[in-house]
């Protein structure tokens, strides 16, 4: 994997992950650690709750995201360093669902004050195997420059 530095991106750049298949088991397993809510972690718990049926957790939504942009689905070289942005989940991750993220480059602003970087905008879908959304990502991301040879 070729890992890009802030030169290396234009605005509508767009990029693709790869897949990440969740199961009841890693449902259930996030939840109990991290979001302990009937509709994570019992079936008919959740069926009686606003989502009719099991449902992973945001977060872990958010996590599998985060895995998957790392993975290679923005391959920024220093990294994904976040500096703000905003989550949305339209719809919830079941168990069987096949999740891959879609990315697209919103804008670039080089930093007049560190000339090392720039800040980076994206758009992130998190997407099932049927293509609909289950999370949307707006994040501020921190690019590194191309080093300069001195």
């Amino acid at each position: 994997m070729t890992l890009l530095f802030l030169e290396d991106l234009v605005v509508g750049q767009r990029f693709d992950s790869g897949f990440h298949q969740v199961d009841r088991a890693q449902i259930e397993a996030f939840a109990k650690e991290f979001d302990p809510q009937p509709f994570h972690l019992d079936e008919s718990a959740a069926k009686a709750s606003l989502f009719g049926g099991l449902a992973a957790s945001g977060w872990h939504t958010a996590a599998i995201t985060m895995r998957l942009l790392v993975g290679g689905g923005l391959p920024f070289a220093g990294g994904l360093i976040g500096a703000g942005g905003e989550i949305t989940w339209p719809q919830p991750v079941r168990p069987g669902d096949t999740l891959r993220v879609e990315s697209e480059i919103m804008a670039i602003t080089p930093s007049r004050s560190k000339p090392d970087r720039g800040m980076v905008a994206t758009r992130s879908e998190t997407r099932n195997q049927q293509g609909e959304t289950v999370q949307i990502l707006l994040a501020k991301l921190v690019v590194q420059r191309r080093p300069v040879d001195g």
